[in-house]
């Protein structure tokens, strides 16, 4: 069976697709893979031994200047690419217009989540097969795609769901970083403001790892993240602020840390996916929907959350709790 998964964006939903391929290999013989990603996450998919080959979208860009893209050739020699093998099936497991749109364009009959399940359900009308899951928001995304899958191909659900996921990330395939002591991860960047812990509070962590002889190293992604990092670094020269990386390179540090600590962010999904122990904290969002979920995976909430996705809602764990919690895991 020839089946292209199209899940474009972005790292944190590329991850917790993963888990459903695992479960897709098992239950098909014979299953061939590709997978169209936007080019920015096109590393995460062939990190899956399963998946043959990576079709990359560059969707943002084009959207930007369609009339550019249709005279330069970009469109057309990404339409040939995609339709390069006939599937038995193209699966959206994003459920957005955009991605519908994209699975349209393949050789192929579509299938995705039905009217009711689709995040946005106009998705839905680039469907030839319609699938009833959990609408979004409503269970944990992983769970829910693993159910998108064996529906679209029709086997049972494997009986471990609430266990957790095998993501087939093999930690070996990541070179261990070139640092001499165990470290710490901080994942301290993130896109909603108020899912910021303050930058005091990392450097009052950071200052608890260096007691116990333990380093502390932050990877970041934007400039503003770097100047956080740096101001976090500042309190003890066994802090390290790493230098721009990939994410293979980046996956590599989070592979070989002995902890990681992070906000709601992608990478803290990548941590779960490879099993390392992590700690991460939750505000205004949900971990019980899209927490880091995996192995040795720890969720701190604030105090009496609701059960409810509020942006405007700061996160109040306070270091106390973090410490208390890293404390049981050594």
């Amino acid at each position: 069976m020839q089946l292209l998964i199209v899940k474009t964006t972005s790292l944190g939903d590329l991850i917790h697709t993963l888990p459903a391929l695992t479960d897709a290999v098992a239950a098909v013989p014979g299953l061939a893979v590709d997978w169209l990603a936007e080019r920015p996450f096109s590393e995460i998919p062939g990190w899956h031994p399963a998946v043959r080959r990576v079709i990359a979208s560059d969707l943002r860009r084009w959207r930007k200047a369609p009339l550019t893209t249709l005279r330069n050739g970009d469109w057309a020699r990404f339409r040939d690419d995609l339709r390069q093998t006939r599937y038995d099936c193209v699966l959206d497991a994003q459920g957005l217009v955009k991605s519908a749109f994209l699975a349209s364009r393949a050789d192929g009959p579509v299938a995705g989540p039905d009217f009711v399940s689709a995040r946005e359900p106009l998705a839905a009308l680039f469907y030839q097969h319609r699938q009833r899951v959990p609408k979004h928001g409503r269970e944990h995304a992983i769970t829910r795609t693993r159910r998108l899958f064996a529906a679209a191909l029709g086997y049972p659900l494997p009986a471990n769901l609430d266990e957790a996921p095998d993501a087939g990330l093999d930690r070996a395939r990541f070179a261990p970083p070139d640092i001499a002591t165990p470290y710490a991860l901080f994942l301290h960047g993130t896109t909603w403001p108020s899912k910021r812990w303050p930058l005091a509070h990392w450097q009052q962590l950071a200052r608890w790892f260096d007691a116990r002889g333990i380093a502390v190293v932050l990877p970041w992604g934007s400039e503003a993240e770097r100047a956080d990092a740096e101001t976090i670094a500042a309190t003890s020269p066994n802090i390290r602020v790493l230098p721009k990386l990939g994410l293979t390179a980046v996956a590599g540090w989070i592979a070989h840390a002995r902890v990681i600590v992070g906000v709601d962010t992608g990478l803290m999904h990548l941590a779960a996916a490879l099993g390392t122990p992590g700690v991460s904290l939750y505000g205004p969002t949900l971990p019980q929907m899209t927490g880091a979920f995996g192995r040795h995976q720890h969720w701190l909430c604030n105090h009496d959350q609701p059960p409810t996705i509020d942006r405007a809602r700061p996160l109040t764990v306070t270091v106390e709790r973090v410490i208390e919690h890293l404390s049981t895991l050594s």
